[in-house]
């Protein structure tokens, strides 16, 4: 099975391969595809490590709370970004994320944002690459530095081959395999614990049975919860901040909805997304409960680490057969991640890094030998990057605060940025550095016990983290835009919110007016069933 989907995805690089004529066609899929196909990519793009082995990691170590990754830190992200966002971005016609910083602010914050993207990016690579790894060695018994090499080849020649419009393919596929492998692994372990109610027993008496309960134990002065916070710091730090910096400037995803045809199916990208994405814990959490519930004290003696749990189920429940889709499933899932990471990656390193500051002006198929080059380079890279993920026993841990120092600092700036006509190129500078400096300080400071920084988890650090961000970026920019020079309004067209309007209907095609389709209906559609599925966890 997993011979027949390497080739598969091969074949589809194959064929995207002839469709690819520019740079353009490479790196931003020609702007051509339809809104059902980057919604599903978009969120197939990010159920890699983070999705699959971090958050049923983070089902097994905080329970029920997982949940609010999801229902509060992905769906309101993503229809604000559908919603508000993306006009912003789409209407621009920019390429990138830090090309809109570039356009609202400049050189400066644009070379910093770019660095830290790549930066981060190869970073999360990394992360998918290491927990593909962690699978076929569970699974097939390769060594792990064999599994990262093979995994890592297999996405470099496809990418190679046929750019974004391979990886967003092979996305839409892999969605469907992700889900027919993680689907049977929740059921027959749901059956072995004895369904939900044998389940919730099972984890009575694991942490006071706050597994079991998503807002239990969040009150203001009470930081039981397994997540260490109260519920105003959930809902600001993870909700907000976290949430917000991740769906809304995180390039891996946005760039699904820019390689959308049209202004309406760009904005539509996030939030068909987010139908699927709110049921995708079902299938994640749930399994990571069930580990608990079933080898927790294999968990509590380091026998096994958190991120252990999904291969560990396959091991104990899964027949040949459904082994042999599980695998693959899983493969296929953090292919996607890599995929997203580093499509993206070459897309800022080409047009952000490459052409904008070290070789200008050069022609188009020369930048289209460049992506492909930086495709090489951006995976090799993220070997490396695996083997340094390796070092953390809790994935979806390392990535919120790898977002912290990155993603939320940007969004503070792009939010300020687009509410207020007077923030100035200086301001976007030094308060995105001191944004990326201030969690990086709380980090420290927490793993050398400093008294102010002395938060009862480390789940609690990213989110008291990202608040420290968010509001140094804040003071900083409202400080230095008092005493520093704005850019003209002229410049600032269509990307300050009452500067310039935004032509929401020039770029629709035929078929696209259906009222279906209206983007506002699908994001209050989303938000509704978002608050209903919260019901029965609180």
């Amino acid at each position: 099975m997993l011979i027949i989907y390497f080739v598969t995805v091969v074949a589809i690089g194959l064929a995207a391969r002839r469709r690819v004529k520019s740079s353009m066609d490479f790196l931003l899929s020609g702007r051509s595809m339809p809104a059902w196909i980057t919604g599903l990519a978009f969120i197939s793009a990010n159920l890699g490590a983070t999705e699959i082995l971090g958050m049923a990691a983070n089902g097994a170590q905080i329970g029920i709370s997982t949940f609010h990754y999801y229902l509060i830190g992905a769906i309101p992200a993503m229809v604000f970004l559908g919603l508000v966002m993306m006009p912003f971005y789409y209407g621009a016609k920019v390429r990138s994320i830090p090309e809109f910083m570039l356009r609202r602010f400049g050189r400066g914050p644009h070379l910093v944002n770019s660095i830290a993207f790549a930066v981060s990016n190869i970073l999360i690579a990394g992360i998918n690459l290491y927990a593909m790894a962690l699978i076929i060695e569970a699974m097939l018994g390769w060594p792990q530095w064999v599994a990262i090499i093979v995994s890592a080849l297999f996405v470099l020649v496809y990418i190679v081959l046929g750019g974004l419009s391979s990886a967003i393919y092979n996305e839409v596929m892999q969605f469907f395999v992700i889900v027919a492998a993680l689907v049977p692994l929740t059921i027959v372990g749901m059956h072995r614990v004895g369904g939900w109610s044998g389940l919730k027993t099972a984890l009575a008496s694991t942490q006071g049975g706050l597994l079991m309960h998503a807002w239990k134990g969040t009150g203001l002065s009470d930081t039981t919860n397994p997540i260490g916070a109260n519920w105003l710091t959930i809902v600001l730090g993870l909700g907000f901040v976290i949430s917000f910096g991740y769906w809304t400037t995180n390039f891996t995803e946005v760039q699904r909805a820019f390689s959308a045809r049209n202004m309406s199916a760009a904005r539509r990208t996030p939030l068909i997304g987010a139908f699927p994405k709110m049921f995708i814990p079902f299938i994640v959490i749930i399994p990571g409960l069930i580990a608990a519930a079933t080898v927790g004290n294999l968990f509590a003696d380091g026998t096994i680490t958190y991120n252990e749990a999904i291969p560990k189920l396959m091991q104990m429940y899964l027949p040949q057969g459904v082994l042999g889709v599980a695998v693959t499933g899983m493969t296929a899932s953090f292919m996607a991640g890599m995929a997203a990471n580093v499509s993206s990656f070459n897309t800022v390193f080409t047009y952000d890094i490459w052409q904008e500051y070290i070789k200008p002006h050069m022609s188009d198929r020369y930048y289209l030998g460049v992506g492909r080059l930086v495709t090489i380079a951006g995976v090799l890279v993220g070997i490396g990057g695996a083997f340094l993920a390796s070092q953390f026993g809790n994935l979806m841990t390392y990535m919120q605060t790898l977002f912290s120092f990155f993603n939320s600092p940007l969004f503070a700036v792009f939010l300020i940025g687009m509410l207020w006509k007077k923030m100035t190129p200086a301001a976007g500078l030094w308060g995105y550095i001191l944004g990326i400096l201030a969690p990086i300080t709380v980090y420290i400071g927490y793993l050398n016990h400093w008294p102010i920084f002395n938060y009862r988890t480390a789940t609690a650090e990213t989110l008291y983290a990202a608040m420290w961000s968010f509001a140094t970026v804040l003071v900083v920019g409202i400080g230095v835009s008092l005493f520093t020079k704005p850019k003209p309004e002229a410049e600032l067209v269509g990307m300050v919110r009452g500067v310039g309007t935004i032509d929401m209907t020039a770029d629709m095609q035929k078929g696209d007016e259906k009222w279906y389709r209206s983007p506002l209906l699908l994001g209050v559609t989303a938000l509704v069933l978002c608050v209903l599925l919260y019901i029965p966890l609180a």
